[in-house]
């Protein structure tokens, strides 16, 4: 099969797209034929390689997948040939004596991975994933669209509502706006009824998340964000902040938050030190905590409401496979507005 994979960790030249073995639907699991793929900066930062992350070489990126089933596993129930399907990407060992898996708390389950990562991905002609992590879709739901919102809107939905508690009538700061988890969260937050206030950088880009339901958007390159938002909060502040940024904007978040405000982090794209007055963090009683991905539940239920039309995922452009390694150059270069999507 046709796959864009890579043999060795380094910058977007190691991509290679070329024939590799096809994947067996194993006990359990069903055989993906990928009909769209969506490109993560997770694909990114596996490219590049992780601390502790060691692969099995040639090794095919990819966690966002939607497809048809080609064949189905021994044990598989309810899924057939034919059938439309989008992938949970978050993979977790199901066993009766796993503590987290136990409590539904997949994410935390100590054999977690995610495909792509840990994994062979959707970056593929084909890919074999477990059965229990499918979602139907309702025909005539584009493939695409399908493929660019597992990992980004599962991951925005635990870390505004399981893991910040947003509520109706709150005020939210969402970093790093014009990307994928960022472009879900700014709707999944309006929905819920919260007040809106993203950072990004560039009149475009301004331009297209207040297009997305955002109550205010501060370009970053012309003011101090935590200031703006500070002045329009009446001296407040907000909240609840998302925050993938990291290091550049650590500081401004803490700033931004009101007293007893939450700040939920799911990454660190531009670094993973940030530095915090102690002080500051009990005296205005604040909560700091991390996010990763989410539940099957948690996934289910924002899967639905894209499925049925309620959330939109933005796609950026749509591009073949062969094209694989520019899409790597492109999304490395801060150039994508939500999601690039490949077709094999």
């Amino acid at each position: 099969m046709k796959a864009a994979y890579f043999e060795r960790h380094g910058g977007p030249d190691v991509i290679r797209v070329g024939d590799l073995r096809e994947p067996a639907a194993g006990p359990g699991e069903v055989l993906i034929r990928v009909r769209a793929a969506g490109l993560n900066h997770l694909d990114l930062w596996t490219r590049r390689g992780l601390p502790g992350l060691t692969l099995k070489m040639p090794h095919i990126g990819g966690s966002d997948v939607a497809g048809e089933i080609a064949a189905t596993g021994d044990g598989v129930e309810g899924w057939s040939p034919g059938d439309r399907v989008a992938v949970n990407p978050g993979l977790w060992c199901a066993r009766a004596d796993c503590e987290w898996c136990a409590r539904g708390e997949h994410p935390l389950c100590a054999s977690y991975r995610i495909l792509g990562e840990h994994v062979p991905g959707g970056f593929a002609e084909q890919v074999a994933v477990p059965a229990r992590n499918l979602v139907r879709l309702p025909d005539g739901f584009p493939f695409a669209t399908a493929a660019v919102a597992p990992l980004v809107y599962q991951t925005a939905w635990r870390g505004l509502l399981s893991r910040g508690r947003l509520a109706p009538g709150e005020t939210v700061l969402i970093t790093g706006a014009s990307g994928g988890v960022s472009t879900a969260a700014i709707q999944i937050a309006k929905h819920h009824g919260a007040r809106v206030f993203a950072v990004t950088s560039g009149p475009g880009n301004v331009r297209r998340v207040e297009a997305l339901g955002a109550d205010l958007v501060i370009d970053r390159l012309e003011e101090d964000f935590s200031r703006r938002v500070w002045m329009e909060t009446a001296k407040r502040g907000v909240d609840l902040v998302l925050d993938s940024v990291g290091a550049a904007t650590w500081e401004g978040c803490v700033r931004a938050l009101a007293r007893a405000g939450r700040m939920v982090v799911y990454g660190a794209t531009t670094g993973p030190q940030g530095t915090l007055n102690i002080a500051r963090l009990f005296w205005s009683q604040t909560s700091i905590m991390g996010t990763t991905m989410a539940t099957r539940a948690e996934f289910e239920a924002v899967m639905g409401l894209v499925l049925d039309g309620t959330l939109t995922p933005v796609v950026d452009d749509l591009w073949p496979l062969d094209r694989a390694r520019e899409a790597h150059e492109r999304l490395e270069a801060g150039g994508v507005f939500g999601k690039l999507v490949l077709e094999p």
